[in-house]
């Protein structure tokens, strides 16, 4: 999770929301990613969408099975349905989305062998989130209020 965090920092070094995912297989990192939404100009461009094409790209394969994604903030739904999709083994996130992420409609999103956790590095996680938000909405003008 150390290592998402690292790429989520990229992230907001390149004014892009600051999520990060790493991708293991095996005990072997295939991908590390950020949020690149504004910079490719695709809204799918989400750290772990990214990281799943890396994972695909590394393996030779379209299913990451055996494969752990650490991942800085819940993930969205579309994200999640993606994850679905490769079979992805092992899901750990951070910080919940309570607007935004996949579980307020519950784990069966995912695939059903999908094992799920979360809740590590959350603070660190979240003051990164906030932090950034918080400089947004200053430099827009708008208190947040």
């Amino acid at each position: 999770m150390k290592m998402a965090l690292s790429e989520a920092r990229k992230a907001k070094m390149a004014g892009e929301v600051p999520i990060g995912a790493v991708l293991v297989h095996e005990q072997q990192i295939m991908a590390k990613t950020y949020n690149q939404t504004e910079l490719l100009r695709d809204v799918t461009a989400h750290a772990e969408i990214l990281a799943i094409s890396a994972g695909s790209e590394f393996l030779g394969s379209k299913y990451l099975k055996n494969c752990t994604l650490y991942v800085t903030l819940e993930p969205c739904v579309m994200c999640a349905g993606a994850l679905r999709w490769v079979q992805l083994s092992r899901l750990v996130y951070a910080a919940e989305d309570e607007k935004q992420g996949f579980m307020r409609y519950g784990k069966s999103i995912l695939h059903p062998k999908t094992k799920v956790s979360f809740g590590l590095m959350t603070e660190e996680s979240e003051e990164l989130l906030k932090s950034f938000f918080e400089a947004k909405r200053k430099s827009s003008g708008k208190s947040g209020k």
